[in-house]
Formats: structure tokens, sequence, C-alpha cells
């Protein structure tokens, strides 16, 4: 066997999970869950379209940003972006999300997994005002499960040790990247010099 297709071969390879992995599982949040929303700055965002296609957006602001509506009930705002929109179409046929919440230098996670919906209440949007702007929409996830991962990731990735940080010049910026990968008419230079331009004027 080299390519696992049952889950029962699957279960041949991997032992069984250890009991407290299965049993902190929640289907809603506590007082740790709630504590880690209203520390967390940065949600990665899994969704899957209709026909299958998956998708991981991240969405980040300032710590708390999140809001817990009620025990089974968070809220994340929107501010502008790019307007692809893969997470919001994906959600109109197909409600169902993964999130993974970060804290930076901790090294455990917080998943929730649940049903999301789209909402441009005026109440909601009022919440989350920020710099006298409004969120453009938010997104309101029905938990299902919420549980806190471990730290193995980070802790095998150094992920937030200053030590495995790369020299941000050893790496193409993202404007020569964009020249590269869309044929862009400006320069790598000018492609920089918009996007910083665009962080500044549209972050809220």
């Amino acid at each position: 066997m080299s390519t696992i297709k049952t889950v029962e071969e699957l279960r041949t390879v991997y032992k069984a999970p250890l009991e407290r992995a299965v049993l902190k599982e929640m289907v809603g949040l506590d007082k740790h869950a709630r504590a880690f929303l209203q520390r967390s700055p940065f949600v990665l965002i899994g969704s899957c379209a209709p026909g299958g296609r998956a998708d991981v957006s991240p969405k980040g602001d300032q710590p708390g940003f999140v809001h817990a509506l009620d025990d089974r009930t968070i809220a994340i705002p929107d501010r502008p972006g790019n307007n692809r929109l893969d997470t919001f179409e994906n959600i109109l046929g197909n409600p169902t999300v993964g999130l993974i919440f970060l804290i930076p230098g901790m090294n455990e996670t917080l998943r929730i997994n649940g049903t999301a919906e789209i909402s441009t209440d005026p109440a909601l949007l009022a919440r989350f005002e920020h710099q006298r702007k409004l969120p453009i929409s938010v997104m309101i996830v029905r938990t299902e499960e919420v549980y806190l991962h471990c730290a193995k990731a980070f802790l095998r990735s150094g992920l937030w040790d200053p030590s495995t940080f790369i020299e941000r010049g050893s790496f193409p910026s993202f404007g020569t990247i964009l020249k590269d990968q869309i044929a862009a008419e400006e320069t790598a230079e000018e492609l920089d010099r918009h996007l910083a331009e665009r962080y500044k004027a549209t972050l809220y």
C-alpha cells in the first residue's frame, strides 16, 4: 500500500488519538475560547465551493476584532480587500467553514468549525466601527466544533522565533512578483509604491 484510499487503511498507519484530544472538543465557546478571541488579531478562514474548490483566506485587525455574540456565535468584520470574494462566494453555496485563530508569540491556536452567513445589518456593522469607518459586511459563524490546538506545528517551524525570520530583501517584493506574473506595464518599483499608497488609503 502506497496510496491510502480508505479510513481503515489510514488508521493502520496512525495511532488512535489520545483521549484528551477527543474530549477537548466543544460545540460552543467557553471562557478560555472567549479569552483567546479577545487577544487574537489574526484568523485563517477555510471554505469550500459547492463543486469542491477549496480556499483559505486570512483576515487580520486589532486584537479582539472578532466578537463573540453568544456562546455559539461569533462575528467577523470584513474590511476593504481585493474584492475577489472567494470566501464569501463559497459560503453562499456551501456555508461550512473552518477557522484557525492565532495570537503572536503563542504556540497554541484556537480552531472553530461551523456554518457561516454574511450580514449587512446596520446595527451589526455599527458594532465594528473603526476610525469612523464601518466594515463592508460581517461574517456570522455558528460554532459546531471549538477546541484549542496543541503547539507542535509552531514548535517545529519556529514561527515566532526571531532567529528564523528571513531578511526581507532576500525575497522579491510584491511589486516584483506582480510584474512577473501579470506582465504589468508599470515597473516593479511603481507597483510597490502604488501598493504602499493603497495600504495607507484603504486599510479601513
